[in-house]
């Protein structure tokens, strides 16, 4: 059977299944006695192996398997839930979720799992080893290694070779091999290990497997299982013999604890489905009736759709776009009723087929939140500090251009908060506060733009600081730090390589600053503003676009040629007396309603060949960036309609305050200018 068709679905399943196990995890911290929550991770583990399997995938299957086992250890009330405990759990899901990941990236889903797997065995040995810590568990796995293949992990067709054997007289022994420490050549030992064994019987199954071996991918010891007509005794002298092994442990295969354990686990399983089966034949209420109706209803109705071809059918509406406006001035030139009729129903019909095709590219922002709950619990355990997440709004939807590059702004502003905006607990408690930090995470629409928002109740930012390190680099003077207000202050942690810790953190970006998140945030069409209060805690608030691929413009004449302003940047337009500029410090500017706005003259900044003489009146687009206003001076103003943005490509990447290009519905090409650029 060809697996390649069910690879998208695999991976997108897993997935999820990762993720319901990574949130139920953090559930289950918080709230150990609830063991349905335990049967509901348990239930995602088990999927996902089975798919694994299914698809080929052993390594991931296997792990997923080591942790379904202690899963049902702790279900079954064998092991006692404790902070170590589940710090190997969330190791284990990060590296399951690192696999599934190469697998999407066209790899084969291999990883180093050897120290997860030892510790997570090393925990479903028993009650007794529970309460040790993350460092004795590695320190004592290295003892599971001789015992690795004594838990009967052979499949029907091994199991079937070695029933029989043992039927036609063959001893069946499993072989711990362990290498010298001081082995340089382990792959070159192993072959001749193995060489060895080929000529006393035959190999069933090796642990790791062969190509894991022959890569020296392992420690120094593996396990063979194998058959042959030859005593322990004569096998292991031989095994000695060969330069640089350590030592030889032989046992012979427990034929009845392998029959029994596999009936246990049959059993297990059979009892889990029928249970499972049971709960599904509970008489529910009429209500809860509606709702497993409802979402079996809204289930079928939902496909899964490769995002390459939603990226294809843009590009398609994109081309429509374009022709559409092209047809409008077509429409515009001709006098006649019937065209203008046919376009303006196509120019409905168009903006309709716009509105499908953005909303099914948006994608909720719950993408990006998901990963942030085990980050914070991660980051404090790490810190020593206590932190409670909250997420608000995590429906919001966002393109999925905007979403696949805000990921990491939000990961570094989580980091910053938690390193330098929460205090420790003893910090907090001295200053009155509650021991355990709070950090709330909130998403919400507002007009075409999105806006998200944290905010955290930690130190907040001390103003004296940020201005005696700002003045120290050299960002500003005495005089200019007198004349600012305290957001002014705040922003200026945005300047590059600014930072006010007293020590380099690996955990909040090693002091390289905020510098990044701006210039991220800004280069999607957005801004990022904060406020603070100290010792209360800070706000950083990021507004978005709704999408980045179709934008409303405003279109400008500067001499002969046409520009693109985006009206996400404008304020409003104005027209003004040349008489009315005034100068200062080296810049035009105009009084704006009470404040003094500077004053940019396109025509100057982008060189643009002048045919004909400036007028008494000037044209003036306001536009913000922030909190900050500019004027910038164009010649006439065309009008307002919705382009196409698209890439200058990567020989015009350093076009300044350039962000892309449309076409026209002339033909003409209009630059689109990235106000934020412009302004300082």
């Amino acid at each position: 059977m060809d697996m390649n068709q069910y690879l998208e679905v695999f991976i997108e399943e897993s997935k999820e299944h990762l993720q319901t196990c990574s949130e139920q995890l953090l559930v289950l911290e918080k709230n150990p006695e609830d063991l349905s929550i335990v049967n509901e991770i348990f239930r995602s583990a088990h999927t996902l192996k089975g798919m694994s399997a299914t698809m080929g995938y052993e390594d991931l299957a296997n792990l997923t398997h080591k942790m379904e086992n202690v899963l049902d250890a702790i279900r079954n009330s064998q092991i006692i839930l404790t902070p170590e405990l589940f710090d190997v759990i969330f190791l284990a899901v990060d590296d399951l979720e690192a696999m599934v990941m190469s697998i999407a990236e066209g790899g084969d889903g291999k990883r180093d799992v050897k120290r997860v797997v030892r510790q997570l065995e090393l925990i479903g040995k028993g009650e007794s080893l529970v309460s040790s810590s993350s460092a004795e568990i590695a320190a004592a796995s290295v003892v599971l290694e001789k015992e690795e293949m004594t838990a009967g992990q052979y499949d029907e067709f091994e199991w079937t070779v070695l029933q029989q054997s043992k039927d036609q007289g063959f001893n069946s022994f499993e072989i711990s091999i362990a290498l010298r420490e001081d082995c340089l050549l382990k792959a070159a030992r192993v072959f001749m290990v193995f060489e060895v064994l080929e000529k006393s019987g035959e190999i069933i199954k090796s642990h790791p497997p062969v190509e894991v071996l022959e890569e020296e991918q392992f420690d120094q010891q593996f396990t063979v299982t194998m058959v042959s007509k030859e005593s322990s005794e004569e096998i292991k002298k031989k095994i000695m013999k060969v330069s640089e092994v350590g030592h030889v442990v032989i046992n012979d295969i427990d034929f009845e604890g392998l029959r029994h354990t596999a009936n246990a686990k049959e059993d297990k399983v059979a009892e889990v489905q029928e249970q499972e089966t049971t709960n599904a034949k509970l008489p529910t209420d009429n209500n809860e009736k509606k709702k497993q109706a409802s979402f079996k209803s809204e289930s079928s109705k939902t496909i899964r759709v490769n995002i390459e071809r939603l990226d294809i059918l843009m590009n398609l509406f994109e081309e429509l776009v374009i022709d559409r406006g092209r047809l409008d001035q077509i429409s515009s030139d001709l006098d006649n009723q019937e065209l203008h009729e046919t376009v303006e129903r196509m120019s409905r019909i168009t903006s309709d087929l716009q509105t499908i095709v953005l909303n099914m590219r948006m994608v909720p922002v719950e993408t990006v939140f998901n990963r942030f709950p085990k980050m914070v619990r991660q980051l404090a355990r790490d810190l020593n500090k206590k932190v409670d997440l909250e997420i608000i709004g995590a429906e919001t939807e966002l393109d999925r251009t905007v979403i696949d590059e805000i990921g990491d702004p939000l990961v570094h502003l989580l980091r910053n908060a938690m390193d330098h905006g929460v205090e420790t607990p003893e910090e907090r408690l001295a200053k009155g506060k509650n021991e355990e930090g709070k950090i709330l995470l909130k998403a919400y629409h507002s007009g075409n733009h999105v806006f998200i928002e944290f905010d955290d109740d930690g130190a907040g930012i001390n103003k004296e600081r940020v201005l005696n390190k700002a003045l120290s680099n050299g960002i500003l003077t005495k005089e200019t730090a007198a004349t600012l207000t305290d957001k002014q202050i705040y922003e200026l942690i945005f300047a590059s390589g600014f930072s006010t810790a007293e020590t380099i953190s690996d955990v909040s970006g090693r002091g390289v600053g905020l510098d990044v998140v701006k210039n991220t945030i800004e280069s999607l069409g957005g801004s990022v503003t904060i406020d603070s209060r100290e010792n209360e805690g800070s706000i950083f608030l990021i507004q978005l676009p709704l999408t980045l691929s179709i934008i409303s413009v405003m279109l400008v004449a500067i001499q002969n040629e046409k520009y693109a302003i985006p009206l996400s940047s404008i304020i409003e337009t104005a027209i003004i007396k040349k008489e009315d500029i005034m100068n200062a410090h080296n810049q035009q500017v105009i009084d704006f309603r009470g404040k003094v706005l500077p004053l940019l003259f396109l025509k100057d900044i982008f060189e643009v060949p002048i045919s004909q003489e400036e007028e008494e009146f000037l044209s003036v687009v306001i536009v913000r960036k922030g909190d900050k206003l500019a004027g910038l001076v164009v010649d006439s103003f065309i009008g307002q309609l919705e382009i196409v943005l698209k890439s200058l490509g990567n020989y015009l990447t350093s076009a300044f305050a350039i962000s892309g290009a449309t076409i026209l519905g002339d033909g003409q090409v209009a630059l689109i200018i990235d106000c934020n650029t412009l302004i300082h």
